[in-house]
């Protein structure tokens, strides 16, 4: 995988090196809406989809968002769905409340971009993270990701789902 990804087709670089699959995924730290911190540990035992996109107040990552809590009453109780950005806490839990999303928990990479960092999904230019989807086991592997080459194309939300159930 390239550490690039374009923005309406204009090319923008990643910092850091992908997460691989197959290896423990790495640890990060960010705040829920509440402003308490969260991390990796905090979801052991639990199946992992992360969602991470740019800003839930654009339409490719509002849409993102919502069809990930549609689908979380299909899954399993031990699938979670984490949706990654730098958008501020209280700028996702406004977001949240707005577009009645109750089944994604949301959370913000925007104090120190731990997250971004650790799975080389920074976009250097524009202090965002690039699109992508990851899928955690129950035993901290990361056995799934895509990363999207152009961020206003939409994530395989097919792949992704297919991906937690099998890891169950």
């Amino acid at each position: 995988m390239s550490n690039q990804v374009t923005f309406t087709g204009n090319a923008l670089n990643l910092v850091g090196d992908f997460a691989k699959v197959g290896q423990k995924a790495p640890d990060f730290s960010v705040l829920d809406n509440s402003l308490q911190a969260k991390s990796l540990k905090d979801y052991a035992g639990k199946t992992l989809i992360i969602s991470v996109v740019p800003s839930l107040d654009t339409g490719v990552c509002d849409a993102q968002t919502r069809r990930f809590n549609q689908e979380a009453a299909n899954l399993s109780d031990d699938i979670r769905i984490l949706t990654i950005s730098v958008d501020l806490p209280f700028a996702q839990a406004r977001w949240c409340g707005a577009a009645g999303i109750d089944k994604v928990e949301t959370l913000s990479d925007h104090n120190a971009t731990s997250f971004g960092n650790a799975y080389g999904l920074l976009v250097k230019e524009l202090r965002l993270l690039a699109r992508a989807v990851l899928v955690i086991n129950k035993n901290g592997d990361l056995v799934y990701q895509e990363v999207v080459p152009e961020m206003t194309n939409p994530v395989n939300f097919d792949a992704a789902l297919e991906a937690a159930k099998k890891a169950l």
